[in-house]
């Protein structure tokens, strides 16, 4: 049951709880799904406090241009300069905006992948270890989509539960039109709560209505598979689960041998301090706020940090190459839900590059208000006989993807003040996504796309700051087998803690070119696993 954070103070004198969850996002809310049928105490701590339900949801201007819901906080830069990190603090973490594009990453990216610049590290474990959870995942998350159309994807013990979210007219003739180029287009893997009728539109039944806010947007009708609708609010329907919201973590203490967590001190509002003690403290804040809270956490017996006597934890940061694009489509654009189409053809190599380029994917659907949003950058670009909301009416949306390589430079640290640094080489690995990035120009003609006019869609990553763009942050506190190079053990145990874990895509030692939500949903419902065979 949800607690008020006004009342927490009084819990301190409840016994200790079993396990504490810090974070609602893929990972925790994952997490404490799992848990909450073994009737074990669970207490889940959230930041930020529910997202208001209200029209703004589906504004275009106060969702990307005014940024209405993204955290009020700055973060740094490697030069001390501040900027705004695409972070939200909300129950469901920022699966609540996340476009619910869920991949499994590939077979090749467990193992070690050489790229142009550098080398992304095998994991401790490889695929077929994770492809059970991959397929549990899927199922919660009601992702709809068709296992055998991807080449590069790797086996699968069974299909999607639910069948692909059918294209749109426009989307369906570039898939036809992508296929006469030889190329292996599929169904991107997305979830919705969604039924459709013989002609791919949303039944009267249907929760998901297949409208152009699901990328990128809250949805209204909470019909998109976020962490929230779809684990936390079940989970604390069992009695044994609490959850208190407006909660702020700030550090964690150890008992006097430094090998347990002890305590979890919170800050709730209006000053009041809390602390709440379980027998396993499980950390999923997101990448950059996971490493933080540890290091946060440096005592006398950890003087680097909780789990940090490799000095690993805030390092190897990782949040993908991105670029955002649209094109114009000679042909109008009707789409609402654009985003069902992926192609993977050059995930791992083409034939004329011996290194991986990514994926490419198609986004929701820029509308006049993103476009309008965008037109100081665009001076110059766009020819003068087709206005923005014409524009708008002819734009084809897509995402680009390549892996950036975990290097120890890029990392997350404390200032004085307590305040996050992230120190990031924007500049890491890109030569394969200018790839990616020539090979879709050079298609445009034959997708029916005017050639000329492939514009970034900049405002999707907040005014094209590439270090803003966390929100496939991942790597700060990476698990392995060496405890001298890695923060965690395979099971996403501290190798310094014996009752500590990280369960959000810190973990990660590479991040492939896939969206990651699906691997740290499937790697909790692992982790979960293990923590319900330890708590007997």
């Amino acid at each position: 049951m949800p607690v008020s954070a006004r009342t927490v103070v009084a819990l301190d004198a409840l016994p200790p709880y079993d396990v504490i969850v810090i974070g609602t996002g893929a990972g925790g809310g994952t997490l404490a799904h799992r848990l909450a049928p073994s009737g074990k105490r669970v207490l889940v701590l959230e930041r930020g406090d529910y997202l208001p339900r209200e029209r703004d949801n589906w504004d275009s201007t106060a969702v990307f241009v005014k940024a209405k819901y993204r955290a009020p906080e700055f973060w740094l830069d490697r030069h001390g300069d501040e900027f705004p990190p695409e972070v939200n603090y909300y129950v469901g973490g920022n699966t609540k905006f996340y476009g619910a594009a869920l991949f499994r990453l590939r077979p090749e990216d467990f193992g070690e992948l050489r790229h142009h610049d550098g080398t992304s590290p095998a994991w401790p474990i490889d695929y077929q270890d994770l492809e059970p959870y991959y397929t549990e995942a899927e199922h919660l998350y009601l992702v709809h989509g068709r296992h055998g159309e991807d080449p590069s994807e790797g086996t699968s013990s069974a299909q999607y539960a639910y069948p692909p979210v059918e294209h749109a007219p426009r989307i369906q003739q570039l898939s036809l039109d992508l296929e006469k180029q030889g190329l292996h287009p599929f169904h991107l893997p997305i979830g919705v709560d969604l039924t459709q009728d013989e002609s791919g539109r949303a039944t009267h039944t249907s929760a998901c209505i297949r409208c152009n806010r699901v990328d990128g947007f809250p949805c209204l009708l909470l019909a998109k598979s976020d962490a929230q609708v779809i684990c936390v609010e079940p989970a604390l329907r069992h009695p044994n689960v609490e959850m208190i919201t407006n909660a702020r973590v700030t550090r964690l203490e150890t008992d006097p041998t430094g090998r347990s967590v002890s305590t979890v001190v919170a800050r709730l509002p209006g000053e009041d301090e809390a602390r709440f003690s379980a027998d396993i403290v499980v950390v999923a804040c997101g990448a950059v706020n996971s490493a933080a809270l540890l290091l946060a956490s440096a005592d006398d017996r950890h003087p680097s940090g909780l789990a940090n006597s490799s000095d690993v934890v805030g390092r190897h940061y990782m949040r993908h190459n991105n670029l955002a694009l649209m094109a114009v489509s000679k042909e109008p654009n009707d789409t609402q839900f654009q985003k069902t189409l992926a192609l993977h053809d050059w995930y791992v190599g083409a034939d004329d590059w011996d290194y991986p380029l990514g994926g490419i994917q198609m986004l929701g659907k820029s509308d006049a208000e993103q476009i309008h949003g965008e037109a100081p950058r665009w001076a110059g670009s766009v020819a003068p006989d087709m206005p923005f909301e014409v524009l708008a009416h002819h734009a084809v949306d897509f995402w680009l993807c390549g892996e950036d390589l975990p290097q120890a430079g890029n990392r997350v640290t404390l200032e004085g003040d307590g305040r996050i640094r992230l120190t990031l080489d924007e500049g890491n690995n890109t030569a394969g996504l200018k790839r990616l990035r020539h090979k879709l120009q050079h298609m445009l003609g034959p997708l029916g796309m005017h050639e000329h006019r492939l514009l970034s869609r900049s405002i999707y990553l907040h005014k094209g700051m590439p270090i803003g763009a966390t929100a496939h942050q991942a790597g700060t506190v990476r698990f392995g087998t060496d405890p001298a190079s890695s923060a965690l053990d395979v099971h996403c145990k501290a190798h310094d803690l014996d009752n500590l874990y990280v369960v959000d895509t810190s973990f990660f030692p590479s991040i492939g070119a896939v969206n990651p939500s699906l691997t740290a949903i499937a790697n909790a419902l692992r982790v979960g696993d293990h923590l319900l065979e330890r708590l007997g």
